[in-house]
């Protein structure tokens, strides 16, 4: 089987379009069209539905593209292992919720990048959720997300136990218990954040439910309009400390378990333990164990 059959009908699944697809690689529609149905000929079934409204996956193309996904990160492997030497090198694809990458990653990247230059890090950042759907999709070597996670096909190491707290104006008066909150908007990242579900879980426990919910794609955001009244969020103490020291904010804690959260690394388990990732997880466990 042509493995750029595969890459082509990759492609076109995760567009979800032949026309986007083709965008992607630089190919005509046509090429694209006669490509997908050469590879049904080779299968002899059906992996697309053609509708007016562009193209579905057949169940047959659901299951297919897993399997194709499966064989082409292992043919990326096999090159990797051939090319590579004992030194770390090449590639390398961590993905990271926003404030592991706020707080902790720079106790490692610099020391990382120090002692291996000749690795081509992408740091990606983004809510749990994403970053799961990422490496069990084979788009990343591992990443940093808030546990508890179970998956059979996914391997963990806990990293960090943070402390969540709740943060507020400094003008909101004391809070002693979640009742106390004057306000129900609430601040947050895009769905997929742990974060997000977690202070929504503990709200709905308390049987309050949010007024008003605002998304941001960036932490500092988020706490600039706490900061000016616009409403409350829930966020790792580590990363509120200097904003409180500021007077930027106002931080209220949690009682017991409520507050307590893991951040895990995560890969999966079918996955070859390059060089550079081996020494990135040595240097993660030295810098963050």
């Amino acid at each position: 089987m042509d493995i750029q059959l595969l890459r082509v009908f990759l492609m076109t699944a995760q567009e979800g379009s032949i026309s986007k697809a083709a965008k992607k690689l630089n190919y005509a529609q046509s090429n694209v069209t006669n490509k997908i149905q050469q590879l049904e000929k080779d299968l002899k079934t059906q992996l697309f539905y053609r509708h007016n409204r562009g193209i579905t996956l057949t169940p047959s193309g659901q299951v297919f593209v897993s399997y194709t996904e499966k064989i082409l990160n292992t043919i990326q492997e096999a090159r990797a292992v051939l090319s590579e030497s004992a030194v770390p090198s090449g590639p390398l694809r961590i993905g990271s919720m926003e404030t592991t990458a706020a707080i902790w990653l720079p106790k490692i990247l610099p020391d990382y990048h120090a002692d291996y230059p000749n690795v081509d890090l992408s740091l990606v950042t983004g809510p749990t959720e994403q970053h799961i759907h990422a490496i069990l999709h084979y788009e990343l070597d591992g990443a940093f997300v808030s546990g508890p996670i179970d998956h059979p096909e996914l391997i963990q190491d806990e990293i960090i136990e943070e402390e969540l707290v709740l943060i507020t104006a400094t003008s909101h008066p004391p809070i002693a218990s979640i009742q106390d909150i004057d306000t129900y908007t609430m601040l947050v990242f895009r769905k997929g954040c742990s974060y997000r579900a977690k202070f929504n879980s503990i709200l709905q426990e308390e049987g309050i439910f949010p007024t008003k919910l605002m998304e941001f794609g960036v932490m500092e955001a988020i706490i600039g309009c706490v900061s000016a009244g616009l409403g409350i969020s829930l966020l790792p103490r580590s990363i509120v400390n200097l904003y409180e020291q500021q007077g930027r904010v106002r931080v209220h804690y949690l009682p017991g378990k409520q507050s307590l959260v893991k951040t895990l690394f995560i890969r999966r388990k079918d996955t070859l333990v390059t060089p550079a990732l081996s020494a990135f997880m040595e240097k993660m466990r030295s810098k963050l164990g």
